[in-house]
Parts: C-alpha cells; sequence; structure tokens
C-alpha cells in the first residue's frame, strides 16, 4: 500500500466517522430538551463541520479549504459566545420577573 492510497483510505474513514457525528449533532439540535443543549450542539456542529472541510482538504490537496475552515472556527465561536449571552440574559430577566411577582 502506498502512502497516498493510505492518505486516501483514511480521509475517507475520516470523512464516514464525521458524517456519523454530524447527524448525531443535528439529532442533537432538534431533540435538545433545553436551549442550552442545542447550543452546545450547535458548537459540535461546527467543530465537526470544520473537521470535515479539513479531511476534505487532505483529500483533494486544496489549501482553500483550510482558510474555509478557519472562517468557520471564527463564526462558531462567536455563534456560541451570543448565544451564551442569550442564555444569560434570558435567565436573568426571567429571575427578575420572579422577584418583582414576588414582592408584590
Amino acid at each position: 500500500m502506498s502512502p497516498e492510497q493510505f492518505v486516501d483510505i483514511a480521509s475517507l474513514i475520516a470523512l464516514v466517522f464525521l458524517l456519523l457525528a454530524l447527524l448525531i449533532s443535528l439529532v442533537r439540535i432538534v431533540i435538545g430538551p433545553s436551549l442550552a443543549d442545542r447550543v452546545l450542539a450547535l458548537d459540535m456542529l461546527t467543530v465537526v463541520a470544520m473537521g470535515f472541510v479539513g479531511a476534505v482538504a487532505v483529500r483533494t490537496g486544496l489549501t482553500l479549504y483550510l482558510d474555509i475552515a478557519i472562517a468557520l472556527a471564527l463564526l462558531g465561536f462567536l455563534a456560541t459566545v451570543a448565544l451564551s449571552r442569550y442564555i444569560l440574559l434570558r435567565a436573568a430577566r426571567r429571575e427578575m420577573i420572579t422577584e418583582e411577582r414576588d414582592a408584590v
């Protein structure tokens, strides 16, 4: 087996596992019992997508895909931070409403 064949088979196996992980994270986004679970699944989806793009870059030999993976990482990080802040603000608003009801 030549090194090129080994890399080709290994990248194909990686793509299959990453596809499975992508499907599992999609199921978690749909079923997730809470908003925090869905945000975590979205973050996992972003990381798996980065791996998928990286595996495609290895398989095709095009370095353009690595730039796409870096941009995807930045986008995923910003989305996770924004959604986390939203969850925190929503929880604080609920606490404030509960305290106002208890005070009345």
